[in-house]
């Protein structure tokens, strides 16, 4: 078997999986003999192949996690999560890729592994720009409508899909900012704006405490995470890929949300299908809880990603969003 890889930084995050552990993977998945495996650079967290086999006709996507050593609390296990978000996602399913198989016990290697169906399509930022931005208003609209569908998804709690789980949005808000704020201080790093985000989210419970029918989030569903029909004269999203951040609460806390309000450009079309956002008082503060909430998970993978001016850059935008609060 071939194993051909990815540009890796070094001391990058990622860690890759040797030939004879990929072809024990596909052995006890399929009883079958990987041919080529071939990985994939467009995650930042999971290592990922595309893995040809002996006697079938498609490709298969093996993904592998992180060993959970080097997992942050916060990020804990963000496969089983997505595992167990497959049976949440079925109004999107034709999107997703099917779970082939998965493996936790760590026999092979010592990481939560799945192996996925291979959807057809192009990553959207390889294929955006070869649409005329005038035209890229089809793509935002389309992402819409699938962030639409997932947050009418109605769920039986709080928090992450695998858990834990919370009877009131503001316990599950409080306890993931406080989550981050104890990884960041491990690694070194200065926390004491997450935890005044945290007092801040408590001193307003009862506003949080207005959302109670608990909706599914996507966690991070962008363009990074879409598939584009390569042959399309026009944007056709073909696939989403990624759904390891899954959670139930407030539709507005989802990362989809923060990026479609990011600029005002061709992304305001995602509005169309998606339909308008509540912009009453209780929103607008929520929503600043939110950024923060934000901004505090993305110090952290800054940080995994080795970006230290991109980590010093958060300060800044947190001290503007304590300010809002306050």
């Amino acid at each position: 078997m071939r194993v051909r890889g990815g540009v890796r930084a070094p001391g990058a995050f990622q860690r890759a999986v040797g030939p004879s552990a990929i072809d024990a993977i596909c052995r006890r998945a399929f009883g079958s003999v990987p041919l080529e495996a071939v990985e994939l650079g467009y995650g930042s967290y999971n290592s990922v192949y595309r893995i040809e086999l002996s006697g079938w006709a498609e490709p298969v996507i093996l993904r592998v996690a992180p060993e959970e050593r080097m997992q942050f609390a916060s990020e804990q296990r963000l496969m089983r999560n997505e595992y167990l978000s497959v049976s949440w996602l079925t109004a999107i399913a034709q999107l997703t890729p099917r779970v082939l198989a998965v493996d936790w016990s760590h026999e092979i290697v010592d990481r939560d592994w799945m192996i996925q169906s291979r959807l057809s399509g192009v990553p959207a930022p390889e294929q955006l720009g070869r649409y005329p931005r005038s035209g890229r208003t089809t793509f935002f609209r389309q992402l819409g409508a699938i962030a639409r569908t997932v947050h009418d998804v109605r769920g039986p709690y709080f928090g992450r899909v695998a858990g834990p789980s919370y009877s009131r949005w503001s316990e599950a808000v409080i306890a993931s900012l406080l989550q981050i704020a104890d990884d960041l201080e491990q690694l070194g790093l200065d926390a004491a704006d997450v935890r005044q985000a945290a007092d801040a989210a408590t001193h307003g419970r009862a506003t949080l405490d207005e959302i109670r029918e608990p909706r599914l989030l996507t966690g991070d569903l962008w363009t990074a995470n879409c598939l584009l029909d390569a042959d399309a004269p026009e944007p056709l999203i073909s696939g989403v890929l990624d759904f390891d951040r899954t959670e139930f609460g407030d539709p507005a806390a989802d990362w989809t949300i923060r990026m479609a309000q990011a600029k005002q450009d061709e992304r305001e079309a995602f509005w169309d299908s998606y339909g308008a956002l509540d912009r009453s008082p209780g929103a607008t503060w929520r929503a600043a809880i939110y950024e923060a909430r934000h901004l505090a998970a993305i110090r952290l993978e800054r940080h995994r990603l080795n970006k230290p001016d991109a980590v010093r850059q958060t300060y800044d935008s947190m001290s503007k969003i304590l300010a809002a609060l306050t």
